[in-house]
């Protein structure tokens, strides 16, 4: 995929059965673009590698999973001012200061993925599963051809994972006064280099989990009943390897599951309770019911869950961020409550979801966190539907209505909305086209804050948006394996008083959306 200001996106994968008990897989996926301001860009490198062997007789099985991923992004902390947009002298965003990092620190060219004023997140996780089966033996005989069958009917499962994860902010122009001013923020005498913030924190997982499954039905695979153990080691390396801590944590988990052959019902209940060590006490559990009322009324799904939970390390005062909080954490707890139906007959669906919140952890500035102890809830309730309005002529349409009880930290939009209107068929025998326009918005709400030093938006309570629908054209068609896709978004910017595409709506207060922006991508698959 290509995109304006050097935006690309590249995927790749390759999956083969080297065997018929044996298949392996590889894919690697690059995104980048420098952005539209400065100290905007970004980069990710993904790459994911994957086995699956089943051995003749079909009783032992192994799963190999191996992810590593990198995100490395610069932070401008949002534009010095707003009212600057307004009076370029060369018509590019790019003039504007920035809170963060300095102006020649800054570049746009394309190949450039260093980050001196940003986050880069790295993440490695490697996954191995194994697992035993006793059954029954059958086969199927054909006129020429014997097929071996084996029904599972108890299973003994291992699994192992290795993971490595670490966040850094690092800004090596950092301008004191700067951090004063926008962020209140002193910074602290450096060890090692001067005029330099850097923050960071690496945790090793390494989490072995033992689990027995049975299958009441031969027939049905679908329907089992899980229970488990596992045992989870934890370490944290600080900044610059100062603070080194070790954790653990003993859990239990259960899960059951039973979706008809037919896809008539499908219930699924699981939960997971730690015993001890770092998050002793916490716990989720799960259930849903999912059921075909009848191909012309539909499907209805009820489903409950609740989680009680220690609030993320972030905010705990062993973490190697400058976080302080207002008061001693207490666990989190929230309830979910949902519905959904669907009558793909009549192309709709309708969902509601109900939250129960209590002790909600959050970030209340840039560096402080603060807990809201009383007890609020959250009601969403969302609708889509599909419309036809001739042969080839179809209106998408989705609506959401969110609302939050009494005076909790928690700010969303109202009503948010997101409707395509689109031509589209099947031409020609082999030509899929789907093309036509999208119009997406929301009502004025207070959006979060954004602190680039822990990468969490925080709760505000000063800045409302005041932002116009976003206005997207699109193209989209498909010829047997090979797809293709063109899109012109954010036509609503336009400044009707000079013909430019610098009306910019807000993402979040000092952090402008992007101007016109368009994007072609391309998919081709082959088989061999």
């Amino acid at each position: 995929m290509l995109g304006s200001k050097a935006e690309q996106l590249i995927n790749f994968i390759h999956t083969q059965n080297r065997k018929s008990k044996f298949n392996f897989s590889f894919e690697y996926r690059f995104s980048n673009s420098p952005g539209l301001y400065r100290l905007q860009n970004a980069s990710h490198n993904n790459i994911r590698f994957t086995s699956h062997y089943q051995s003749d007789n079909k009783r032992y099985e192994a799963f190999f999973v191996l992810i590593s991923n990198k995100h490395a992004v610069s932070e401008n902390g949002g534009l010095d001012s707003l009212g600057k947009l307004n009076n370029l002298s060369l018509g590019d965003p790019y003039e504007v200061t920035t809170r963060l990092g300095y102006a020649t620190a800054s570049s746009r060219n394309p190949f450039n993925t260093t980050v001196n004023t940003g986050n880069t997140y790295k993440e490695s996780i490697f996954l191995y599963r194994h697992q035993y089966d006793f059954g029954q033996r059958d086969s199927l005989v054909t006129d020429s051809v014997t097929y071996q069958i084996f029904y599972p009917r108890f299973r003994m499962q291992h699994t192992l994972q290795i993971s490595s994860n670490e966040y850094q902010f690092k800004d090596i122009f950092a301008v004191d006064t700067n951090y004063k001013k926008y962020f209140n923020f002193i910074i602290p005498t450096p060890l090692v280099y001067p005029d330099t913030v850097n923050f960071k924190e690496k945790w090793s997982n390494v989490k072995n989990e033992l689990a027995l499954i049975t299958f009441p039905d031969k027939n049905n695979q679908s329907q089992f009943a899980k229970v488990g153990a596992g045992l989870q080691n934890l370490k944290l390396i600080g900044n610059d390897s100062l603070v080194r801590r070790t954790f653990y944590n003993i859990y239990l988990l259960g899960e059951y599951r039973n979706r008809s052959r037919n896809n008539v019902y499908d219930i699924e209940a699981n939960g997971q309770l730690y015993l001890t060590g770092l998050n002793a006490g916490d716990y989720s559990a799960y259930i849903s019911f999912r059921r075909q009322l009848s191909k012309t009324i539909g499907t209805l799904q009820l489903g409950f869950q609740n989680t009680n939970r220690t609030p993320s390390f972030i905010y705990d005062a062993l973490t190697s961020f400058p976080i302080i909080s207002h008061q001693p954490l207490k666990k989190e707890n929230s309830t979910h409550i949902f519905g959904i139906y669907e009558n793909p007959k009549l192309a709709f669906r309708l969902k509601g979801d109900y939250y129960l919140v209590n002790n909600y952890a959050y970030s209340d500035s840039f560096f402080t966190v603060n807990q809201y102890t009383t007890l609020f809830n959250v009601l969403h309730i969302g609708a889509e539907k599909m419309f036809k309005v001739a042969r080839h002529l179809n209106f998408y349409t989705e609506a959401h209505i969110q609302q939050v009880t009494g005076g909790a930290p928690v700010n969303v939009p109202f009503f948010l909305t997101r409707n395509r209107l689109a031509f589209e068929g099947n031409f020609y025998t082999n030509l899929f086209l789907s093309t036509g326009i999208e119009v997406r918005y929301y009502t004025n709400y207070k959006a979060d804050n954004y602190s680039p030093f822990t990468g969490q938006f925080f709760y505000q309570n000063n800045f409302t948006t005041s932002n116009l629908p976003d206005i997207n054209l699109f193209f989209n068609f498909r010829i047997k394996s090979f797809k293709c896709f063109v899109r012109i978004e954010n036509l609503n910017t336009i400044n009707t008083s000079t013909g430019s595409f610098d009306n910019y709506n807000l993402n979040a207060q000092q952090y402008p959306s992007v101007g016109l922006w368009t994007r072609l991508g391309i998919w081709w698959n082959f088989v061999n």
